[in-house]
Formats: C-alpha cells, structure tokens, sequence
C-alpha cells in the first residue's frame, strides 16, 4: 500500500492500542473492520493499517503519520435508510422472485430470519400451492416481511386476477410485480384495496408495491398516482371503496421501482450503469411534480453477483439491490440439484436468449444457461415455426416428425389433448380462444414444451436434461468466478443468507476501499478483494463474516 502524495509536513497523526498492519493479512483486516474505523498511516516497516484508535493534532504525539482515514461503515449503512424502515429490514437486499416457486418459501423464510427481504415465486402456480407457501410464512415468520411475485400475464388475464384476489384474501402486504408491459386493473387493485387515512390526516398505504421494470415508460407509470379511468372502473366494480378511490392521486403506484438490468429470465439485457441514472432522474422529476411526503425509493438489479458489482450500484444512488440468478443455485432453491450444478459451472458468457412461455405469441425473449442445455436453440425454432406457418396442420412432415421425436417425444396431437386437460382446469378461456384459430393452438402446442422445459429443471427430470430451461443472467458466472477457492463454490454450501451476507459486506468494503483511493492511497491488489469465508469459523479478532 503507498500513497499517491507527499507526507511533508502532515499535522495529524493517529494513536491508539494496536500496532499497524503492514503484511497483507493485517491490512485486510483493518479494513474489513468495518464497525471500526480504519487509519493508514506510516510506521518504520512502511505503511500500515489499523482499526480503532483516534487522531490527534500537532507532531509531539505518540503514533503514526496519518495518510488517510475511513469512517465505520456496517453494510446496513449502504442504499436507504427509508427502504429499511417501510419494510422492517435490517439490509437494503432483496432476493427477486424466479418464477414457479424457484423463488421458495424455504428461501423467504431463510433470509426474512436474518434481516433481508426475500419475493416467493409464486407466478406459474397454482392456487392451493401458493395458498401453502402463505400459511407457512405465517406460521413461521408471523412478525417477519415478505414479498410475494405477481407477474403480467397478457395472454391469461385470469391467471393475474386470481393471484391478486388470493393476496387481498391472505393480507400479503408487499408484492413485488414484474414483467409489465402496461398497468393492469388487478395490480392497481392490488396498491388501492390497502389505502386508508388516519387520524391525523396521514394517507396510507397498507399495501406495499415494489415494480421490477427496464424501460423508464414502465417506471413512469408506476412512480405516479394510479390512472383516473382504472380507478374510475375498480370503483364502479366495487372492488375498491370510494374513499380509496379518492385517496389514489394522493399516492404513487409503487413504493420501490427495481431498475433491473442484464438479469435472468425477462430482460431488455440494458446495462445498469446506462438504467439507473436514467431512471434516478425520472423519479427526481416525477417528485418535483407531486411532492409526495415519501419519494419513490429507486433500487438495482441484474448483473449483481459479487461485492464490486453490489458497491457499484450503492454508488450510482441504488437505494437497495436485488439479485436472483445467484439465490437459484443455493440450497434453498426449488430448483433441482442437477440445474443448480449447471449453474454453479456456468461462466459469464454461457447465458441466451431464448422465447418466454408466458408472453410466446408476442416475441418476448427471456435469459437463461446455455450451457449444458439445448433449450434455447430449440425454444427459438419453435418461435420460427410458428411465425412461418398458420397452424399445426401446416407444418411440413419432416419437420413435425423432427419435432415429435427430439422436443415433444409423442404426437403433437396427445400434446393438444394434454393442454385440453390442463386448461379446463386452470383457465378455460384459452380453450375458447383457440376454438377457431389453428394458428393460437399451435401457440399452446409449442407453450407446453415451453412450460414443461423449466418444470423439467425444477424436478430434475434425468432425461429431459438438454431440454432444461433455468433461468439465468451473467452474474450467475461472475458470482462463480468470485466464490472459486472458496467454501461458497460447492453448490451443497451455498446458503441464500450466507450469499446475502457476503455480498453486503463485501460491498461495505469495498465502499471503503474507494474511500480510501479517493484519498490518494494505492490499496495493494493482494488485498484489495474481499473473499467469503464461513460465517461461524472465526479466525484472530476480525469480526465475524469478514475472517
């Protein structure tokens, strides 16, 4: 370590009980002392580092010569205090939901016991399953935050309005909505059915929105009041009193905008440095117009999968961050252990685009591994298909022989039957709708590979491995990259609060570390890296979670 100025004539220096660091073990220690403050100074075996202690003036003090100095910084102190507090926090983290109950309740209930605010994955179940995950977050988290997903489903309607009818039903109080391309009725339901005022003339509102959105039209429409003709139609409904309606313009549509980058599943693939600033600025504007009594709070995801990563973001203005590909390949994640050892092998470039189930018919694309699977390949040939040819019955033989024995391995006719059975269940109107459009029955056809291809990857189907669709973006490698010689680089190790941990106080040190750089001192590269150890395995008198 050596600094980049003169130490002529400096008028301070440090005193204190411990003699400085000077090799790499006692320098990374001082600085990964973060509930002390760290002091670089010169010692006669060069510059040191040291936590605790004090400064002192004038040169006829004991001590050393002081270069430079970082406050305590505790990760709680990165992103917003305010997030902390509407959710009853101890972090400004927050693990997204991944659809299908990947996202699990074993995952929430993990990291709400520790502090951190954690989504369930609760799009693409079914009702009595989610029904199951919320019994057991009150039984078991009664007094603990959760967030529960709600997903946009432009082609099952039903599907969204069912969802939130549970959640008011439940009194889940924080939904996490993703995939919007529009606002809907059922999630501006959602935010009005908990608005109330109280006493001293306090609007409230009971039911906490936080929006995953990449485009800042979408952010827009979030960050401001609820449109005056959904209001208008949810009132005429009766499904919001008249009080709530009034009180809509008084509050935005979300509490917290998520600006989510190059992020598994749905992605514009936008690079965060490029989003959040935008989006930052969006909301300053939006602000100036309402004055509301609380801003919209402005949090990042995608891409973050290591402590540089997580640090960067605080630094751009993130009010909180959020990560998902990293959660998926821990212990508590519904995915299988096959998909989370494809996962834990994943490097940063084997991810692709591949066509979303939920959203087929318009083209909407969504990231996951390529790596170890031929399922982006064959999920675009089914998009190719069904943009060339009107039905099912149009497909060339060759072709639909290819397609029954290599991806569906039976008639497409019993993969039709199969998706009549599954529909008159869950959402007969699609039925009705494919009545008399071959070309929206082969839409289901192709959704059932779709669909089943992640199922695959969830219960670990051994023969269905090259078909497996997992959800995945770059920091999935680069988190890899990170843990490698580390106890977190065994999947069978990987704990979704440990990662949680590692990551916070990774970031809060190398928040330090650029501290200290702007200060003028080189940070050696031998110790400029924080690595994760186990949290219960203490080393010296460095404090727990940075030995």
């Amino acid at each position: 370590m050596s600094p980049t100025h003169h130490l002529h004539d400096t008028p301070l220096r440090w005193r204190g009980e411990r003699y400085p660091g000077t090799d790499a073990a006692g320098i990374y220690g001082a600085l990964a002392d973060l509930d002390r403050p760290c002091f670089i100074v010169v010692t006669p075996e060069g510059i040191g580092a040291v936590s605790g202690g004090g400064v002192v003036s004038g040169t006829d003090t004991t001590g050393w010569p002081l270069l430079a100095a970082a406050q305590p910084l505790p990760p709680h102190r990165l992103g917003s205090a305010a997030f902390l507090t509407a959710h009853g926090v101890r972090s400004p983290y927050m693990a997204g939901a991944m659809a299908g109950g990947i996202a699990s309740a074993d995952m929430v209930i993990a990291l709400a016991r520790e502090g951190f605010l954690a989504s369930f994955g609760a799009a693409g179940l079914l009702p009595r399953t989610i029904e199951q995950a919320l019994g057991r977050f009150a039984a078991e988290i009664p007094d603990l935050p959760y967030a529960v997903n709600l997903i946009h489903s432009p082609s099952e309607d039903r599907l969204e309005r069912e969802a939130v009818e549970l959640f008011l039903l439940h009194g889940v109080r924080c939904v996490e909505a993703s995939a919007y391309l529009d606002l809907t009725p059922h999630v501006v339901r959602y935010r009005l059915a908990g608005l109330y005022r109280e006493a001293d003339g306090t609007v409230v509102a009971a039911n906490r929105l936080i929006a995953k959105v990449s485009r800042t039209e979408t952010a827009e429409r979030f960050m401001r009041p609820a449109p005056a003709a959904l209001v208008g139609s949810l009132l005429e409904q009766g499904l919001i009193t008249q009080e709530q309606a009034a009180l809509a313009h008084h509050v935005p549509l979300a509490d917290d905008i998520t600006v989510e980058a190059d992020s598994g599943g749905h992605t514009d693939r936008r690079p965060l440095p490029a989003l959040l600033p935008t989006i930052l600025r969006l909301r300053d504007t939006v602000q100036r117009e309402h004055r509301y009594p609380v801003p919209v709070r402005v949090g990042a995801g995608g891409g973050l999968g290591t402590p540089v990563a997580v640090s960067a973001a605080f630094a751009m203005g993130a009010a909180y961050v959020v990560t998902g590909s990293v959660n998926q390949s821990c212990v508590e994640s519904g995915a299988s252990t096959a998909a989370k050892a494809m996962l834990a092998e994943a490097g940063i470039a084997d991810c692709d685009m591949a066509p979303a189930a939920d959203m087929f018919e318009l083209g909407v694309e969504l990231q996951v591994l390529k790596k170890g699977t031929l399922f982006p390949m064959r999920a675009r040939k089914l998009y190719q298909l069904y943009q060339a040819y009107d039905g099912i019955e149009a497909i060339p033989a060759a072709e639909r022989a290819k397609l029954e024995q290599q991806l569906f391995r039976r008639p497409l006719e019993d993969v039709w039957q199969e998706c009549v059975g599954y529909f008159e269940r869950r959402d007969p109107e699609q039925l009705a709708r494919a009545a008399g459009s071959p070309k929206r029955r082969m839409a289901l056809v192709f959704r059932w590979y779709l669909g089943m291809s992640s199922r695959w990857a969830v219960t670990g189907e051994g023969d269905r491995t090259m078909d497996y669709q997992v959800w995945c973006g770059p920091a999935m490698g680069s988190f890899n990259d990170w843990v490698t010689g580390s106890y977190l680089k065994t999947p069978g190790n990987r704990r979704v609060a440990d990662v949680a941990h590692h990551l916070m106080l990774g970031a809060a040190f190398h928040t330090r570390l650029a501290q200290l750089r702007s200060a003028g001192v080189r940070i050696p590269a031998g110790v400029g890296d924080y690595r994760p150890v186990p949290l219960e395995a203490p080393v010296d008198d460095t404090p727990a979670g940075l030995r």
